[in-house]
């Protein structure tokens, strides 16, 4: 599977054109959005493929997802930690083999780990987290690797930049990462391809 994430920028970031033509030209099988409005919505309409968006609570942008196949099974939110400012949930993709969690975290450094414990022990064996983990240095999470590309990919005052972009991976490989062009938002995009590890046969 070719995964791209890529947090859009709401209201002033990258806009529904954007995504279509970063899908025509990368051509992924799944594009997890972090900060998409309902603009969003048209997607499937523009490419067709399989949509799920769920804002968060009480801001005009949330987490959504296109698939090029459909879902296996709808999307479902799982709630996280609260922070004092903004509610932050997570969505969770079931693709049969294995499943997806696109993630928006908080800024608090111990909090946004707090909330990936609680994302890893709902997800299977087989699962990646991918979005903006908001996130300096390890992600301490266990039984997880750090498989995302290594390049920064959002700058902080236009002045620090930072890998905040990322993708944690138990029970996959990842075959290829890359960071892609910014565009419009102030996020680069992060791509990569995952596949199931091989599973391990019991001894006779």
């Amino acid at each position: 599977m070719k995964i791209i994430s890529w947090n859009l920028l709401r209201l002033k970031g990258a806009s529904l054109e954007d995504v279509v033509r970063l899908i025509h030209h990368e051509r992924p099988d799944i594009l997890l959005m972090q900060e998409a409005t309902e603009a969003m919505n048209q997607l499937p309409g523009w490419i067709g493929g399989d949509y799920a968006r769920v804002p968060l609570p009480g801001r005009v942008h949330g987490l959504a997802t296109w698939s090029r196949a459909p879902f296996a099974a709808p999307a479902r939110v799982l709630w996280l930690p609260s922070g004092t400012i903004i509610q932050r949930v997570c969505q969770i993709l079931d693709f049969g083999d294995f499943a997806l969690a696109n993630v928006h975290l908080s800024h608090g450094q111990v909090l946004n780990r707090r909330q990936l414990r609680r994302i890893g022990k709902a997800l299977p064996a087989h699962a990646a987290v991918l979005g903006d983990f908001n996130l300096l240095g390890p992600a301490l999470l266990p039984g997880f690797q750090d498989v995302g590309p290594r390049q920064p990919t959002h700058v902080m005052g236009e002045v620090l930049p930072l890998r905040i972009d990322r993708c944690l991976a138990r029970g996959l490989i990842c075959q290829d990462r890359a960071v892609l062009p910014r565009g419009s938002s102030d996020h680069r995009p992060i791509v990569v391809r995952l596949t199931r590890a091989p599973a391990l046969q019991k001894a006779a």
